[in-house]
């Protein structure tokens, strides 16, 4: 289990057990104030456990409420149908989850939790596309090549609003995903509104194994290199760190973190290692009331890279991704070209049930070297470009291009702000 510092280990098993506590607490509250009655409390102590009593059996009257409402449902609802026990307790733990208003806090069923971790491996099944979600329905952000997405020819903004004919538009946006998904060579039918038509539309496509490597590379024109860091799992900072071999001889390096949606808090922390100065702070996390809970170091990698470097983020780069962006800007090391990212500044750990079930729950904030928390807020690049519709049509990557000139800029002057203001003066045009 990942997590990011000592503290999540005690706040997982403090939590186990105050739900423990409220699942049981009529057989507990019995024991416990037995107990107290054999002892010689003071009038203060005395009080004080009249309060805890009176706490409990209002949590035992909630739970009761609880009982008597599935007690119904079950006895007299129409038509149960094939729901089972799991489906029912499942869709209880997720409304409880739910009641706290925090969507980054969400309870994952077995089949969830493995979807979620073959996410973060980069190794999983379905249609190929990044999506999110929107009130209408799940977009989709971004289409894979070579996907079955991509063959049934669906487009990046395209919103799915069915899928088999199961209306997925009220759904959170990992229940939707189990309903698009599923097993390479079978098909699922989904139902599209698309920008331009005044009709949904159904298109049937076709499941592929998809391998979505953490880390791609390559030299680019001019002997610039490029790393592009899709997701922030186990083995993405040593992925980087051997795509910086590979690209050891080249002049600058542009970081492309655009639809990166983060990943493991660790995983950035090691990554920046290799570009910002030993010991440096490169995120903080703080729990309730402001309290430094850890700070994140840079590590002595005994290789520093010290060329000039370009990030590139959109508003699909969260969490890690934005860690990255955010410390490597603070610490003058790179220019941010793009779009202002998503702003997810908060942790979250996971707690595991045996049935392979997980509930993920936020436990801190997370802070730039700067002591900003970017949550809802976002980070916003040096240099703001955006994609038009001709740049769609001849799949031209403007973010990229703009990217090289910037880089070959800020090679040439060396000090940051007088690169940008350079670029902004030349290139005026390009945004």
């Amino acid at each position: 289990m990942k997590q990011t510092n000592n503290f999540s280990t005690y706040f997982i098993i403090s939590l186990t057990f105050f739900l423990l506590g409220f699942l049981t607490s009529l057989s507990l509250a019995d024991s416990t104030f037995l107990s107290v009655g054999k002892t010689q409390k003071t009038s203060v102590e005395s009080e004080k456990n009249k309060q805890i009593e009176k706490t409990n059996v209002k949590k035992q009257l909630e739970l009761s409420k609880y009982w008597e409402v599935y007690n119904i449902l079950k006895s007299q609802y129409y038509d149960i149908g094939e729901v089972s026990e799991q489906e029912l307790l499942d869709s209880s733990i997720k409304g409880l989850v739910k009641g706290f208003g925090d969507k980054h806090t969400e309870y994952l069923s077995t089949k969830e939790t493995t979807s979620f971790e073959e996410h973060l491996q980069g190794d999983f099944e379905g249609i190929g596309a990044v999506v999110n979600k929107t009130d209408y329905g799940v977009v989709l952000e971004m289409i894979f090549e070579g996907s079955g997405a991509k063959e049934a020819g669906l487009q990046k903004g395209d919103i799915v609003t069915k899928a088999n004919n199961i209306d997925i538009v009220d759904m959170d946006l990992t229940e939707a995903i189990e309903k698009i998904k599923g097993p390479a060579g079978t098909k699922v039918t989904l139902e599209i509104i698309r920008e331009g038509k005044f009709e949904p539309f159904s298109v049937e496509v076709t499941r592929k194994k998809i391998d979505i490597p953490s880390v791609e590379h390559k030299k680019l024109d001019n002997n610039i290199g490029y790393i592009k860091i899709n997701t922030f799992g186990e083995h993405t900072a040593n992925d980087v760190v051997k795509s910086l071999v590979e690209l050891k001889d080249t002049k600058g390096l542009i970081i492309d973190l655009r639809n990166n949606g983060g990943g493991y808090l660790e995983s950035a922390g090691a990554i920046l290692s290799n570009f910002i100065e030993t010991g440096k702070v490169v995120v903080t996390t703080k729990v309730k009331g402001g309290v430094i809970d850890d700070q994140v170091k840079s590590a002595n990698t005994g290789n520093k890279y010290t060329g000039k470097i370009v990030v590139l983020i959109n508003e699909n780069s969260a969490s890690a991704s934005e860690i990255t962006a955010g410390a490597l800007k603070e610490y003058d090391k790179a220019i941010l070209v793009g779009k202002k990212s998503y702003g997810k500044g908060s942790v979250q750990i996971p707690h595991y049930f045996k049935d392979g079930s997980m509930v993920k729950f936020t436990v801190a904030k997370w802070f730039t070297p700067k002591d900003k928390n970017i949550d809802k807020e976002g980070i916003h690049p040096d240099i703001e470009v955006d994609f038009t519709e001709e740049d769609f049509e001849k799949k031209y990557d403007r973010q990229l291009e703009v990217a090289k000139k910037v880089l070959e800029i800020f090679k040439q002057k060396d000090a940051k702000q007088l690169s940008i203001d350079s670029y902004k003066e030349k290139f005026s045009n390009d945004k």
